[in-house]
């Protein structure tokens, strides 16, 4: 079994603000994308167009209609990946110790030479964050891209998750939890930020933000409709276009 250090030196995590995701899945396919290009095994598919198509996804979002107490229904879109827990069951779980806690960040990783796809972690994980890769026989998670965020041959905005730096709408922020400065824990402590399941115990350290009431006219940009278009006339093809759609 492996054991979970004492503390690590930073949180490094994930805040997802569930009133600003849209469902896009756009942080699916950028993660799909770049963890079958480069760390670990390639996450494989089976029959991917065929009549029962299946595969490995280290992001999946869910969506759920909602009806509050008060106002009209919502539609929220919740996405789910490995929390990076303080106390994570599938690391002590694991009898070959590829489950480990890194002390100097806390993402949880999986050695995936040691890992002999037992499947006691994905048992031992109460979110349902870890999968089998069928065609390796390997358990997969989020590894909160610790090969891009590390990576001085990127560019500095590109160091960060791939979900992150893709997710249109914003709704997806990266940063240390264990430091109270940081724009994530402030951004935590404003919007009152929640835990996913605290009574589990398992102290997880990504947070999600609430949806906002959508009866409230505050959260309804007005301004909207009285905002100059980006180009006064569209030019090139999108202006050639536009004049022959205008003719129809």
């Amino acid at each position: 079994m492996t054991a979970l250090p004492d503390r690590t030196e930073k949180k490094l995590g994930l805040v997802i603000d569930l009133d600003t995701c849209v469902g896009c899945h756009a942080c699916v396919v950028a993660c799909k994308g770049w963890n079958t290009e480069n760390y670990g095994v390639p996450l494989s598919d089976q029959q991917a167009y065929g009549a029962t198509p299946s595969g490995s996804f280290l992001n999946r979002v869910h969506s759920y209609e909602v009806q509050p107490d008060v106002g009209p229904a919502q539609t929220v879109h919740f996405p789910k990946s490995c929390l990076h827990c303080e106390d994570a069951p599938c690391v002590t779980v694991c009898p070959t110790g590829a489950s480990y806690k890194r002390v100097e960040d806390g993402i949880v990783l999986v050695n995936e030479s040691d890992c002999i796809g037992c499947s006691l972690c994905a048992w031992a994980c109460p979110y349902g964050a870890r999968e089998l890769d069928r065609a390796a026989g390997v358990m997969k998670k989020c590894t909160l891209c610790v090969d891009r965020i590390y990576n001085e041959n990127l560019p500095e905005e590109d160091r960060t998750p791939a979900c992150v730096r893709t997710c249109p709408a914003g709704a997806r922020h990266f940063g240390d939890l264990g430091d109270p400065e940081s724009d994530v824990s402030k951004l935590v402590i404003e919007r009152e930020g929640v835990d996913l399941m605290p009574e589990q115990g398992t102290k997880p350290v990504n947070k999600y933000l609430p949806p906002r009431p959508k009866d409230d006219l505050d959260q309804i940009d007005i301004l909207s409709p009285f905002l100059k278009p980006a180009a006064p006339e569209a030019k090139g093809i999108a202006g050639w276009l536009d004049r022959v759609l205008e003719k129809i």
